[in-house]
């Protein structure tokens, strides 16, 4: 059950309901079900329009019992379902409408059965390989067998331990060849490859302890933090590559 900063219920009179509290009393309320919620976890999911609070003539944030009901509500289908934002989102909305829905039980992988990709649906497209061979990769990204080795040499692409490369490495190589018409070569996107292995360490760094926590729930938490934090790793880099060349181009 939620707590108000009194250490009350949040579900209590009329008057409580309509009460107005700071971002400051929503992460007290909601510490005790979710000890790892954060201040700036709190404007992510406002940024990503999964919570609207009100705004004084200030521009503080002001958030009301249901503000917090559906932060919690929130936190929980990452904690517990693991699922992505996008389909929380569209979750929330539907109830918003009065639809009904299911959220299931999660699976043994800790992914919800309703998260399976759309072509698992009856009729449509049957889901992508996992894996693809060098011969399939290069056909799907329209590169020749020179362009892949240089890729590998540089460290831009590797195969699996098993063999093949897996569907990440692919959205990779689509990348690459698409960079490579505009005439960048591996060795200009090195610095790319070392960036991003520098930021994948940061990320590690962060839900370390959240693994070692004695918790399930909190080590299981690391890995929805994982991937929030590579969503705000990305949109950081794309928005300081726009920023530097509207510098540099104006």
């Amino acid at each position: 059950m939620l707590r108000t900063p009194t250490g009350g219920a949040a579900n209590g009179s009329a008057g409580q309901a309509d009460r107005l509290v700071s971002i400051g009393s929503v992460i007290t309320m909601l510490r005790d079900e979710f000890p790892e919620v954060t201040i700036s976890k709190i404007r992510f999911l406002e940024a990503e329009g999964l919570v609207e609070p009100r705004r004084t003539p200030s521009g503080y944030r002001k958030f009301s019992t249901a503000d917090v009901e559906r932060l919690a509500r929130v936190l929980r289908l990452q904690r517990d379902h693991y699922l992505p934002l996008k389909v929380i989102r569209e979750q929330l909305d539907a109830i918003d409408r009065g639809d009904q829905i299911r959220i299931p039980a999660p699976t043994a992988h800790g992914e919800s059965a309703d998260t399976a990709p759309p072509q698992a649906a009856a009729g449509a497209e049957p889901a992508a390989p996992a894996r693809v061979g060098r011969a399939e990769l290069m056909a799907a990204v329209g590169a020749d067998e020179e362009q892949l080795a240089a890729w590998e040499a540089y460290g831009l692409l590797a195969e699996n331990p098993g063999g093949g490369f897996d569907q990440d490495a692919l959205t990779v190589a689509r990348l690459l060849a698409d960079l490579g018409r505009f005439g960048l070569e591996p060795r200009h996107l090195r610095a790319m490859k070392a960036a991003a292995d520098r930021e994948a360490g940061l990320v590690e760094q962060v839900v370390a302890p959240l693994r070692r926590h004695r918790n399930p729930q909190t080590r299981a938490h690391a890995e929805a933090t994982v991937k929030e934090l590579a969503e705000l790793s990305v949109r950081l880099h794309e928005a300081l590559v726009q920023s530097a060349l509207g510098v540099r181009l104006h």
